[in-house]
Protein backbone atom coordinates (compact mmCIF):
# COMPACT_ATOMS: atom_id res chain seq x y z
CA UNK A 1 0.00 0.00 0.00
CA UNK A 2 2.97 2.36 0.65
CA UNK A 3 5.17 1.60 -1.79
CA UNK A 4 4.83 3.86 -4.16
CA UNK A 5 4.08 6.82 -1.39
CA UNK A 6 6.98 9.49 -0.93
CA UNK A 7 8.45 8.98 2.42
CA UNK A 8 8.75 12.19 4.86
CA UNK A 9 11.54 12.24 7.64
CA UNK A 10 11.02 13.60 10.79
CA UNK A 11 13.32 14.91 13.65
CA UNK A 12 12.64 17.18 16.28
CA UNK A 13 14.18 20.49 17.51
CA UNK A 14 14.08 22.46 20.97
CA UNK A 15 14.87 25.70 18.73
CA UNK A 16 13.60 26.73 15.40
CA UNK A 17 16.23 29.12 14.61
CA UNK A 18 18.96 27.37 14.96
CA UNK A 19 18.11 24.26 13.40
CA UNK A 20 17.29 26.30 10.41
CA UNK A 21 20.70 27.91 10.62
CA UNK A 22 22.07 24.01 11.02
CA UNK A 23 20.23 22.31 7.85
CA UNK A 24 19.51 25.43 5.80
CA UNK A 25 23.00 27.21 6.27
CA UNK A 26 25.49 24.30 7.04
CA UNK A 27 24.12 21.14 5.06
CA UNK A 28 22.51 23.50 2.47
CA UNK A 29 19.08 22.04 2.55
CA UNK A 30 16.36 24.39 0.84
CA UNK A 31 14.02 25.60 3.29
CA UNK A 32 10.04 24.68 2.30
CA UNK A 33 8.30 26.01 5.08
CA UNK A 34 9.11 27.42 8.51
CA UNK A 35 6.12 28.12 10.91
CA UNK A 36 5.45 27.73 14.90
CA UNK A 37 4.77 23.52 14.38
CA UNK A 38 7.89 22.83 12.24
CA UNK A 39 10.81 23.48 9.95
CA UNK A 40 10.06 21.73 6.28
CA UNK A 41 13.29 20.68 4.47
CA UNK A 42 13.96 19.28 0.92
CA UNK A 43 16.48 16.76 1.44
CA UNK A 44 16.75 15.92 -2.39
CA UNK A 45 12.91 15.13 -3.08
CA UNK A 46 12.51 13.93 0.71
CA UNK A 47 10.23 16.39 3.01
CA UNK A 48 12.38 16.18 6.04
CA UNK A 49 9.55 17.98 9.03
CA UNK A 50 11.95 19.28 11.77
CA UNK A 51 9.27 19.37 14.54
CA UNK A 52 9.57 22.42 17.11
CA UNK A 53 9.36 20.56 20.30
CA UNK A 54 9.51 21.27 23.74
CA UNK A 55 12.57 19.43 25.93
CA UNK A 56 13.47 15.84 24.35
CA UNK A 57 16.18 13.03 24.46
CA UNK A 58 17.66 12.79 20.80
CA UNK A 59 17.76 8.88 19.99
CA UNK A 60 21.14 7.39 21.10
CA UNK A 61 21.32 6.16 17.33
CA UNK A 62 21.35 6.94 14.12
CA UNK A 63 18.26 9.23 13.10
CA UNK A 64 18.91 10.04 9.77
CA UNK A 65 21.48 9.78 6.87
CA UNK A 66 22.59 10.37 3.49
CA UNK A 67 23.89 8.00 0.87
CA UNK A 68 27.25 10.09 -1.09
CA UNK A 69 29.19 9.16 -3.43
CA UNK A 70 32.63 10.55 -1.94
CA UNK A 71 32.54 10.55 1.54
CA UNK A 72 36.06 11.97 1.94
CA UNK A 73 34.67 15.07 -0.30
CA UNK A 74 31.36 15.55 1.70
CA UNK A 75 33.53 15.24 5.56
CA UNK A 76 35.61 17.54 4.30
CA UNK A 77 33.51 20.76 3.16
CA UNK A 78 31.38 19.62 6.47
CA UNK A 79 34.58 20.24 8.82
CA UNK A 80 35.08 23.51 6.93
CA UNK A 81 31.47 24.33 7.60
CA UNK A 82 31.59 23.79 11.27
CA UNK A 83 30.46 20.16 11.66
CA UNK A 84 32.31 17.71 14.16
CA UNK A 85 32.49 14.38 13.42
CA UNK A 86 31.68 11.55 16.27
CA UNK A 87 34.41 9.15 17.58
CA UNK A 88 32.95 6.07 18.91
CA UNK A 89 34.42 3.47 21.18
CA UNK A 90 35.81 0.15 19.58
CA UNK A 91 35.13 1.14 16.41
CA UNK A 92 37.99 1.61 13.63
CA UNK A 93 37.61 5.30 12.08
CA UNK A 94 40.30 6.88 10.38
CA UNK A 95 41.69 10.38 11.20
CA UNK A 96 38.87 11.96 9.70
CA UNK A 97 35.95 9.76 11.92
CA UNK A 98 35.36 7.58 8.45
CA UNK A 99 34.52 4.15 9.65
CA UNK A 100 34.84 1.36 6.97
CA UNK A 101 32.24 -1.09 7.54
CA UNK A 102 32.48 -5.22 7.25
CA UNK A 103 30.40 -4.83 3.95
CA UNK A 104 32.34 -2.48 2.20
CA UNK A 105 30.70 0.81 2.86
CA UNK A 106 32.14 3.86 4.96
CA UNK A 107 30.01 6.14 7.71
CA UNK A 108 30.97 8.61 9.76
CA UNK A 109 28.47 10.69 11.77
CA UNK A 110 27.74 13.68 13.34
CA UNK A 111 25.65 15.44 15.65
CA UNK A 112 22.66 18.59 14.76
CA UNK A 113 22.63 21.39 16.99
CA UNK A 114 19.62 19.39 19.18
CA UNK A 115 22.19 16.06 19.92
CA UNK A 116 19.97 14.29 16.77
CA UNK A 117 22.82 11.54 15.40
CA UNK A 118 22.73 12.51 11.12
CA UNK A 119 25.09 10.06 9.33
CA UNK A 120 26.79 10.04 6.03
CA UNK A 121 27.78 6.97 3.83
CA UNK A 122 29.22 5.95 1.07
CA UNK A 123 27.78 2.70 -0.19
Amino acid sequence: MLRRQRLMAFLGTTNGERARAFYEGTLGLAVTSDDGFALAVDANGTMLRIQKVGPFEPHPFTSLGWDVKDIEAVVASLQERGVTFERFAGMDQDERGIWSAPSGARVAWFKDPDGNTLSITQL
